[in-house]
């Protein structure tokens, strides 16, 4: 364990605040609420951003950008939207600072006063309904598959880096359909997308579920989402796809020439991801030793560290490092020689333990002479000598092996803290000791409300293959078929 590393029982909170600082994943920013995104923790981004835009580009869609800087006439076209994010919208009102009059420090020149204001983009259906409205004229148009990568602006109080911040980074999808069916299809499809990227890739499993009414995202008809459990029990949101219906469409007036020749309104779907996923990736699988990361996601799969005393050592070692990363680096793998001189090996396991590089191997130059290496894998902190005849192969099938270890033993501790409850009684003890309760409700947004106050615990989805059951909600006693996840949630 690093030195002075608080540990999860003692405070999870602030063991996922100092590891994602000490980890060098990201540091807060002068800015109040924002951070600063450090190397490391940008190229565990830029892993998840190349492999979902594959995954998006595989299914028809389109990368394009629309404007940071929205006019706050469009934003409140779409009323229950603009209800939506009229807490969280940053406000552009001046295009230039002057001298304040007693000479000391700078204001907004009052001569420059926008004619209107502008909102800095909380998410970009309004600008983008604007512009699809000169895009499209008939059925021939559609469908209109775009994605974008952003940033986004929604104005925290309460900040916490990667799960949320004033600033963060994203994707969003905006998709325009000639039918409702099409464009649900694609919010569902997409809503499958991100779950199996966070499975797959994140070894992270979800919750793929619909929203409630009181949920949902502001101007959404339905939203669909994966929720995913963390190691202190509560839920996270991963990912949001959401089936705007045609209220956008209406809101911009954005009609199409049908193949009846007749004017119809488009449908919409929406959806994104954001840098909330890194604090996903953390919270699911580091521990008290620092983080761990699933191969398919670290920028570094393996390092090679050399222990010798002599240069015919070294040479020895470098022969076989140089034939290791040759091999690795054929298979697609990411590997480091680090023969650096200034640190010693010591600090190296430490350094590379605790940002979680998965696979490490010691080339010693005693174990070497017996044709042996030290191996260490980062997920069972278990480490074992291995002769050096077919070591690429290994390893290759020792990442695949961390990958699912990781994905299996979060599957296990979602299982054992998800339970069914059927008493308010019940519930009121069982939220406390966080987890997933699948619990009967009545499907009313006041009994929902009335449970978040009382308990703050949310309904974080009703779950897609959830089977019908005849049941009583847990609050009210009335009739229920299925049960919903509550939970405390980031």
């Amino acid at each position: 364990m690093a030195k002075d590393f608080i540990t999860r029982k003692e405070n999870y909170s602030e063991w996922y605040n100092e590891l994602v600082v000490r980890a060098d994943l990201a540091e807060n920013s002068s800015v109040r609420g924002c951070m600063v995104i450090k190397p490391y923790g940008y190229a565990i981004w830029e892993k998840m951003q190349h492999t979902l835009d594959a995954m998006f580009k595989a299914t028809g869609h389109q990368n394009a950008y629309f404007p940071l800087f929205i006019p706050k006439s469009f934003f409140e076209k779409e009323a229950e939207h603009v209800e939506g994010f009229a807490k969280e919208c940053a406000v552009v009102t001046h295009h230039r600072l002057a001298k304040s009059p007693n000479g000391k420090g700078l204001v907004p020149d009052p001569e420059a006063r926008l004619e209107e204001e502008l909102i800095v983009r909380p998410t970009s259906e309004t600008i983008i309904w604007d512009t699809y409205r000169k895009w499209i004229k008939s059925y021939r148009d559609l469908p209109i598959l775009c994605n974008q990568w952003a940033n986004v602006v929604r104005w925290e109080m309460r900040t916490r880096m990667f799960l949320r911040t004033a600033e963060f980074l994203w994707q969003e999808g905006h998709t325009a359909h000639e039918t409702s069916q099409e464009a649900e299809e694609e919010s569902v499809k997409m809503m499958h997308v991100y779950a199996d990227f966070a499975e797959k890739y994140m070894a992270v499993p979800v919750v793929r579920g619909v929203k409630t009414a009181n949920e949902r995202f502001a101007g959404a008809v339905n939203t669909y989402c994966i929720e995913a459990m963390m190691q202190d029990g509560k839920a996270l949101q991963a990912g949001t796809s959401h089936f705007l219906g045609q209220n956008f469409a209406k809101a911009f007036d954005v009609k199409y020439l049908s193949r009846d020749n007749k004017l119809e309104y488009v449908w919409a779907s929406s959806w994104g991801v954001s840098t909330r996923l890194m604090g996903a990736l953390i919270m699911t699988h580091s521990d008290d030793n620092g983080l761990v990361l699933p191969p398919a996601l670290a920028p570094l799969q393996v390092v090679l560290v050399p222990i010798f005393k002599t240069e015919e050592e070294k040479n020895m070692i470098d022969s076989l490092a140089n034939q290791l990363q040759t091999e690795l680096k054929n298979k697609g793998i990411s590997v480091k020689y680090d023969d650096d001189t200034k640190q010693k090996p010591g600090w190296k396991f430490n350094e590379y333990e605790f940002k979680g590089v998965p696979v490490r191997l010691t080339l010693g130059a005693r174990d070497l002479k017996e044709g042996k290496v030290e191996i260490f894998r980062r997920d069972t902190c278990e480490k074992e000598l291995r002769g050096t005849e077919g070591l690429s192969e290994y390893i290759e099938q020792l990442l695949k092996d961390i990958q699912q270890n990781l994905f299996d033993k979060a599957v296990k501790l979602r299982a054992e803290k998800t339970r069914n409850v059927d008493t308010w009684e019940d519930f009121k003890v069982e939220i406390e000791k966080g987890g997933f309760l699948m619990c009967h409700w009545d499907g009313t947004t006041e009994t929902e409300l009335k449970i978040k106050e009382e308990t703050k615990a949310t309904i974080r989805c009703i779950p897609i293959d959830a089977p019908e059951e005849e049941g009583k909600c847990i609050y009210t006693g009335k009739p229920s078929k299925q049960r919903v996840i509550f939970a405390r949630n980031y």
